[in-house]
């Protein structure tokens, strides 16, 4: 299967379980790889066979940014249903990460994957 990867996608959102953390939206980053089949977008060069990530990162963007979630899971849940919903998708990889969310490390964050239905 092939991959279209968006890497380091900075969101900022409200995000966590602590009085703090709910006060101000903070930055957390996003990493999508989405799985699927680009032979045919490969050899029309016609935009219509592509899976169009642009319009999938602006889902992206739209969700978190709206969010409220407590948890980095719930958010990148969100972020997989998005990318899924494009039928030519099969498979996600979604990692989100709070940056100095704890001390001593530049980040903290969750790896998930999901395949689309069937």
């Amino acid at each position: 299967m092939d991959r279209i990867v968006i890497r380091g996608l900075l969101v900022r959102c409200v995000l966590g379980v602590d009085a703090e953390e709910r006060r101000e939206p903070q930055d957390v980053l996003i990493d999508v790889t989405l799985h699927a089949d680009l032979r045919k977008a490969g050899a029309s060069d016609r935009l219509e066979d592509a899976v169009d990530y642009r319009a999938i990162k602006k889902q992206i963007l739209a969700a978190a940014e709206g969010s409220r979630h407590q948890l980095v899971e719930a958010l990148a849940e969100r972020v997989a249903a998005l990318c899924l919903a494009d039928p030519r998708v099969r498979r996600v990889d979604v990692v989100v990460e709070k940056p100095g969310a704890l001390r001593f490390a530049r980040s903290a964050g969750v790896e998930i994957t999901r395949d689309a239905p069937g």
